[in-house]
C-alpha cells in the first residue's frame, strides 16, 4: 500500500513538473533567429560567418509576414532544397566545345523585396537570350512567390550550385559569373533573409570563403548592395573582375518594394548590357547613368567600384569572339505579392 502511494506521488509531482515547464519554457531553440543560426554554422564550418545586419534585426521584427498563406510550409521547403539544387543543375544548357563559356549563378538575397528577384531573373534571362549557347544561368533566390521554382539564395545552397557547377565546366576555360543582389550594411554583409527561415547572413570573408574552395581560375563578381566595395579586397585575385555598386562606405540606391530594380542593376544589367556585351565598357556607361541619376534625386554618390585582375579582360574577350549578341531582352517586372512599402537605399 506505502509503495502504490509513493509511485502515485511521484507521478503526480512529475505531471505537475511538466505542466509549470510548459508554461514558462525558456529554452533557446523555442524561436531561433538568424544570429544563433550563425553561432552553430561557424562551429561547422570552420569559420565566423557574418554577423545579422541591422535590415535582418528589422525583419525580425515582422517575423513571417512575408511567408505565403498558402504553398509549401518551412520545412518542406528546407527539406526541399537538395533536389531543387540537383534539378537546377541538371537544367544547365549543354557545354559548347571548343571555347571558353561563361556560367552565371545569380543571388537574391532578401526575400522581403521584389526587386532582388526581379534582378536575379533578369540576370538570367539576358544571358541566355542575348549572349548565346556558351552562356548557361543557375538562379537562387529568396522570395515568398517562387518558394517552388528556385533554389533558396542561401550559404549552403551557393555552396552546392558552385559545387555543381565546377563539374560541368572546364575552371581553366571556363568563367564564372556571380550576381548577388540584396541589402548590404556598413560591415559588408549580404542580407540573406527568408523569414522564418534561419538562414545564415554572408560577409565578404565569408564569400571570399566559399568561393576560394572551388577551382576557378576566371571569375566575374557582380554584388549590387549597399558598401558593397568592402567586398573588393577580399575577393581580389588574378583572373577576378569584381564590380560592385558602391564604394566600402557608400550606399547604393533604387531598392524597396515599390522598385522595380535598383540603380545598380537598371543601370547595368538592362541598360547597358543590352548594348554591350562587354561588362567592363557596361560598367563605365551605368557609372555615368548612375551618376546622373543621384545628382537629380540629390543623393550622395554611390561611386560604383571596378577591379580588374590579371588576365580575366582577355578571357572576357574570347568568351565574346563565340557568339554574335541577340537583340536588347525587355525587362518585365515581376507584380508586387504584397503592398509596396518604400524604401531609399540597400
Amino acid at each position: 500500500m506505502r509503495t502504490a502511494l509513493i509511485t502515485l506521488l511521484a507521478f503526480a509531482a512529475g505531471v505537475l513538473v511538466m505542466l509549470w515547464l510548459a508554461h514558462h519554457s525558456t529554452l533557446p531553440f523555442v524561436a531561433a533567429d538568424s544570429q544563433s543560426s550563425g553561432s552553430a554554422a561557424a562551429d561547422s564550418r570552420g569559420n565566423e560567418p557574418a554577423t545579422s545586419s541591422s535590415a535582418d534585426a528589422d525583419a525580425d521584427d515582422n517575423n513571417d509576414a512575408d511567408w505565403p498563406s498558402s504553398g509549401p510550409s518551412p520545412e518542406q521547403v528546407i527539406y526541399a532544397q537538395p533536389k531543387m539544387v540537383a534539378d537546377a543543375l541538371a537544367k544547365l544548357t549543354p557545354r559548347i566545345a571548343g571555347k571558353p563559356n561563361l556560367y552565371l549563378v545569380t543571388f537574391a538575397g532578401d526575400g522581403g523585396e521584389d526587386v532582388f528577384r526581379n534582378e536575379a531573373e533578369y540576370a538570367s534571362q539576358l544571358f541566355s537570350q542575348r549572349f548565346g549557347a556558351t552562356a548557361h544561368s543557375l538562379v537562387l533566390e529568396n522570395n515568398p512567390d517562387t518558394l517552388s521554382a528556385h533554389p533558396l539564395a542561401s550559404w549552403s545552397n551557393l555552396e552546392s550550385a558552385l559545387d555543381g557547377v565546377a563539374k560541368v565546366m572546364k575552371p581553366d576555360q571556363d568563367i564564372l559569373m556571380l550576381y548577388v543582389t540584396s541589402h548590404g550594411d556598413e560591415d559588408h554583409n549580404l542580407l540573406v533573409d527568408m523569414d522564418p527561415l534561419p538562414l545564415d547572413q554572408i560577409g565578404a570573408p565569408d564569400l571570399a570563403g566559399i568561393l576560394g574552395k572551388h577551382p576557378f581560375k576566371w571569375k566575374v563578381l557582380v554584388i549590387s548592395a549597399c558598401y558593397s566595395g568592402g567586398f573588393v579586397p577580399p575577393l581580389h585575385n588574378p583572373g577576378t573582375l569584381i564590380i560592385t555598386a558602391a564604394r566600402t562606405d557608400r550606399s547604393s540606391f533604387g531598392c524597396g518594394s515599390d522598385s522595380d530594380a535598383t540603380y545598380f542593376g537598371k543601370a547595368w544589367l538592362v541598360d547597358a548590357l543590352n548594348q554591350t556585351p562587354d561588362f567592363i565598357a557596361a560598367f563605365k556607361q551605368a557609372s555615368g547613368e548612375i551618376s546622373q541619376w543621384e545628382q537629380r534625386d540629390k543623393l550622395t554618390p554611390s561611386e560604383p567600384q571596378i577591379n580588374i585582375g590579371s588576365g580575366i579582360a582577355d578571357q572576357l574577350a574570347l568568351w565574346r569572339k563565340g557568339f554574335t549578341a541577340g537583340p536588347a531582352v525587355p525587362f518585365n517586372p515581376a507584380v508586387p505579392s504584397s503592398p509596396s512599402t518604400a524604401a531609399a537605399n540597400q
